[in-house]
């Protein structure tokens, strides 16, 4: 797939994923969560009584960095976070975070993150699009921000945050026999999520759900 290909499918409108509609008041009840019938897509995908947390949500954004080096194939740029981190250590993930006050739309807030997190600077960077947006079960609105990477580029993580960074080919994610759906106890529930499992990476959860919306959009006709 080429840039402009992806360009375009990601520019061109689409139908936007909503959940299913209450069965009952009570099945709706704020107490289980965000009442809305119309949420973005989400760790509820998989999980009919899942829902968002209730209250303020925080804005954040990440970067979806596709790689498109010369005669070769393109790429999807993630990392690994640091081990010691509190909160999903060693987990895959696009760079990104909070969206500061100082952020004018959550593009920039993508593009400093990945600034600060890789070394990646935002003229380096053409912000393509975004995907759908992605809510989390603890509590964060995420935007991913669609970019093409150029190259050659040289990486300079940030050793706090990020473990490591490495390259997926796109049609990998792009096969939908390489998504699979795990599931976890979790609060004494089980709870069902995506995964990439590629080479020795582990993908999954808010991560597999982009890629996986990143996927559907791509392979639209």
């Amino acid at each position: 797939m080429t840039p402009e290909e992806i360009v375009k499918r990601l520019s061109r409108p689409r139908v936007r994923f909503t959940r299913r509609a209450p069965q009952s008041v009570e099945e709706d009840h704020p107490s289980r969560g965000h009442p809305s019938t119309d949420l973005p897509r989400g760790d509820h995908d998989l999980n009919k009584d899942f829902y968002p947390p209730a209250g303020t949500l925080i804005g954040a954004a990440v970067l979806v960095p596709i790689v498109q080096r010369r005669d070769q194939l393109p790429t999807v740029l993630l990392t690994k976070r640091a081990d010691h981190l509190r909160d999903h250590a060693g987990q895959i993930s696009f760079p990104g975070g909070r969206i500061e006050d100082s952020d004018a739309d959550p593009d920039a807030a993508a593009l400093r993150e990945t600034e600060e997190e890789i070394g990646l600077p935002p003229d380096g960077i053409e912000v393509v699009g975004r995907l759908d947006t992605y809510i989390t079960r603890t509590g964060f609105e995420v935007t991913p921000v669609v970019g093409l990477v150029a190259t050659p580029f040289k990486l300079k993580l940030d050793a706090f945050e990020v473990a490591e960074a490495f390259e997926v080919p796109l049609r990998y994610f792009l096969d939908p026999a390489n998504r699979e759906v795990h599931s976890r106890v979790w609060q004494g529930r089980t709870r069902f999520f995506y995964v990439y499992p590629y080479e020795k990476h582990y993908i999954w959860g808010a991560t597999a759900g982009m890629l996986s919306n990143l996927a559907e959009i791509l392979r639209e006709d």
